[in-house]
Parts: structure tokens; C-alpha cells; sequence
């Protein structure tokens, strides 16, 4: 966690508990980063007032910026913040998570820091467009903050596709727990390691009667397990820690997230956008929707965020 020096915070005046400024406090505090508290605003009204001038529009805007920073400040005072060096943002912009990317981009911050909500109905994350947004257009990795505290000793739990040939795959899986262990080191924490694989395909057992299935799945479930423990002993986890199970990714993870009282889950997103996500959908957002604690999405190295 030593590489996050520069975070960027969006604060949230719906989030009446202001996790994103505890969480980041609370990083800032282990590691000396800066942080930079950032909040976008906007209303359309202002840009209908024809019966004023544009410069006094402007200056109603100005006016309008000036008190939100103020107010950021006063909210401030109710944190600790001895010791941490911190500067405030507010800008106007219709488009939060384009204002947000374009600051992280600015300040060349390498972590951004937002919370979420939580459905009551499900107990789940309920995530807005902005987050989705974020998640697959933020140039750095995103910070998704629940209420879950981050304990001392605490478990921290990496998803990777260890079974994967792709070099693509490979990469992501590595940049995911180098980043996961920097932070198990600053908590104290243990990190688990996460496999999930498919079921034998059913649908090729009845077409296809000499298709022995148990055969087929004791051989994936092997194949899995090496690479596991293959991947694993590079990055020198222990085999206690390691876990592969059958099943989707969105089911496995979050039961065994709920099953280790994980306060964090690191894992990698490719940040599909377009068609492709709307055709396919992410793998990385159908598990986020379903886990109930702290989210760290991490992008490949190459990635280029399509706001320019």
C-alpha cells in the first residue's frame, strides 16, 4: 500500500457517515499519503436563469463552489486529521464521474477512494452509475468503501484466474496480489487467494453419451488446484490460504468473502465499456454486486481510460 501517495476522495453529501474520509484517513495515517477531497456539483437551474447576464451566472456558480468548499472544510473539523496533509476540490460539472476521472487524471493520483451504499432488502452493495462509471473507465485502481472496519489481523482475500494460459490473465493476477499483499502488510492482515472454475459442461454429457463427467471434473478440478498452488508459491502464500472452488465467480467469491469476514476483496477488472459490456457484461462487476464489504478493483497496466 506504500504505492498509494496521492489519493483522491469523493465526498458524498448523501453518506451521512462519510466513509470515503474515514477509510482514506485511515490509509493516509499507515502509509503518509496526501489526499485530495473532491466533490462534484451541478444544477441544471442555474444554466436556465435567461433573465441573468452569463457573468452573473458565473459568479452564482462561483458563489455556489465557494460554499460547498466551505462546508467541506467544516466537515472536516469533526475528523481527525493531525498529521495528514489534505486539500479540498469543488468544481461544476454535469457529468460526475467525467470530473472525477479528469482530476484523477490532473493529479496523477494512484488511488480513488469512493463509498458505496447498502440495500437493506439484500445486504448487498448497490452501486450507482457513477460507480459503474468509475470502475470501468478510472485510470488508477477504485476504492469502494462499506462501513466494515479494517481491523488489525484482519483477512484481506485476492480473486485471480490462476488457471488462465493469457498472458493478459497473468498479468492482472499479479498486479491484483502484489497489490493485496502491500496492503496485508500495512494491516497485519492475512491474505487469501481465490480460484473460481466452471462446472462440467452438461449439456456436452448428453449429447455426446461416452462423455464420462466425474472424469472430466476430477481433471479441472486438478488442473485448478495446481495452477493455484503454482501461482501461490510465487508470491509465497501458504496453502492454507489458497482456495479453489467450482462454481461462478459472483457466487464463489462473495460466500467465501462472507465465510472469511474479509474486509477487503482485491480483484482485477479489464474495464469493458460499450458494447462489448453491455453485450457481455464484467465479470469483475456481477461479483461486485453481491460482496458486502470494502472493494479494490485494479486495471491492467496498459489500460487508457477513454476520458480524454
Amino acid at each position: 500500500m506504500e504505492r498509494f501517495k496521492r489519493i483522491l476522495v469523493v465526498v458524498d453529501p448523501a453518506d451521512e457517515a462519510h466513509k470515503a474520509i474515514n477509510r482514506s484517513l485511515h490509509i493516509a495515517r499507515l502509509t503518509q499519503a496526501k489526499l485530495s477531497l473532491f466533490l462534484s456539483i451541478y444544477d441544471f437551474s442555474y444554466e436556465m436563469t435567461t433573465m441573468l447576464s452569463r457573468e452573473e451566472r458565473d459568479t452564482m456558480r462561483t458563489n455556489l463552489i465557494g460554499d460547498r468548499r466551505a462546508w467541506v472544510a467544516d466537515l472536516l473539523e469533526g475528523f481527525d486529521t493531525d498529521g495528514v496533509e489534505i486539500d479540498i476540490t469543488v468544481v461544476w460539472h454535469n457529468r460526475p464521474f467525467e470530473a472525477i476521472i479528469e482530476q484523477i487524471q490532473k493529479l496523477e493520483a494512484d488511488l480513488l477512494v469512493k463509498a458505496t451504499q447498502v440495500q437493506p432488502s439484500f445486504q448487498n452493495l448497490l452501486f450507482t452509475p457513477t460507480d459503474w462509471h468509475l470502475l470501468r473507465k478510472a485510470p488508477c485502481p477504485v476504492l469502494l468503501v462499506k462501513e466494515h472496519a479494517w481491523p488489525q489481523h484482519g483477512q484481506v482475500l485476492a480473486a485471480v484466474h490462476s488457471g488462465s494460459e493469457e498472458q493478459e490473465h497473468k498479468d492482472l493476477n499479479d498486479r491484483v496480489v502484489d497489490t493485496a499483499q502491500a496492503i496485508t502488510e500495512v494491516l497485519n492482515a492475512s491474505l487469501h487467494l481465490v480460484n473460481a472454475y466452471p462446472t462440467a459442461p452438461i449439456n456436452v454429457a448428453v449429447e455426446i453419451p461416452e462423455f464420462d463427467v466425474t472424469q472430466y471434473s476430477d481433471e479441472l478440478a486438478r488442473h485448478h488446484k495446481n495452477a493455484m498452488a503454482n501461482f501461490a508459491r510465487k508470491h509465497h502464500i501458504p496453502t492454507t490460504q489458497q482456495h479453489v472452488e467450482q462454481g461462478l465467480p459472483e457466487q464463489v467469491i462473495p460466500d467465501l468473502a462472507k465465510r472469511l469476514d474479509a474486509e477487503l476483496v482485491v480483484l482485477g477488472t479489464k474495464g469493458r465499456t460499450g458494447f462489448s459490456a453491455a453485450l457481455l457484461g464484467n465479470t469483475a462487476e456481477h461479483v461486485l454486486e453481491r460482496l458486502n464489504c470494502d472493494i479494490l478493483a485494479i486495471k491492467p497496466l496498459d489500460f487508457k481510460s477513454p476520458v480524454a
